[in-house]
């Protein structure tokens, strides 16, 4: 956190971890986008496609393991059309070390045929069109206008935050939400964010539990917004997304 602790606007008294949400989402969002420069996708790509494919790929897998795909997948493969000019099993091939790569081979080549017939090969740079697209979900297309058309999530009023396993885990831990369904997830956040937010906001949090907050063995004493974190161990809290897992989701 900034050297000075901030206050709560009515009272005058320092923020802390049992200040309320709305409170502290502001600061903790701050401290997260100081510490990771805006936030940024680790997904390598060049465009709305690139992104999109490797978004598809990276699911119950790791950004690296999708770079070293990617790097020889997007040279083969530069267009929708190419995707569909070799049989699935070769595709399947080339993809196997994603992991659920039968899965992830039908829903690539489903994007593509639908990319070539409904918007002449190119990529919608909307939410609704998105997820219009076979296997494309509101994270995927939030993740894709995060990271390729941020000025298109400004201007979209039905774009919002990407919810993957790391935001559902922090935003928990920070007593953002209570909720399992990512849905539900993204709009407690939306809540707490400005819009211009939403896209640098999910990055960052991304990156935090992945350098940091992480699922097992959380670094508390590492932590930038630890001052303001009722999950924190090193205060001997609890921490918040066990306890939900534990207890099951609360609407």
């Amino acid at each position: 956190m900034d050297p000075e602790t901030p206050e709560t606007p009515r009272t005058g008294r320092p923020l802390d971890r049992d200040s309320g949400k709305t409170l502290r989402a502001p600061h903790i969002l701050a401290a997260l986008m100081a510490t990771y420069g805006g936030g940024h996708i680790e997904l390598d790509h060049s465009s709305p496609f690139e992104l999109l494919i490797a978004t598809v790929l990276s699911a119950q897998s790791t950004d690296k393991k999708i770079n070293e795909i990617t790097a020889t997948l997007f040279v083969k493969y530069p267009t929708p059309e190419a995707y569909l000019a070799v049989d699935e099993e070769e595709l399947q091939d080339d993809i196997r070390a994603s992991g659920f790569f039968r899965q992830k081979a039908k829903s690539i080549r489903g994007i593509c045929q639908a990319l070539i017939e409904d918007f002449d090969g190119e990529v919608p740079l909307s939410m609704a069109e998105l997820v219009t697209l076979p296997g494309v979900a509101r994270k995927t297309a939030n993740v894709v206008l995060a990271g390729s058309a941020p000025e298109a999530l400004l201007e979209d009023p039905d774009a919002g935050i990407a919810v993957d396993t790391h935001v559902t885990r922090l935003a928990k831990r920070f007593g953002f939400t209570r909720h399992d369904d990512p849905v539900k997830i993204e709009r407690d956040l939306m809540r707490l964010f400005d819009k211009a937010d939403y896209g640098p906001a999910s990055l960052v949090i991304i990156l935090h539990g992945r350098r940091v907050c992480d699922a097992l063995r959380p670094r508390c004493g590492a932590c930038i917004v630890e001052p303001l974190c009722p999950s924190s161990l090193i205060a001997g809290r609890r921490d918040k997304a066990r306890q939900a897992k534990a207890l099951g989701a609360i609407d």
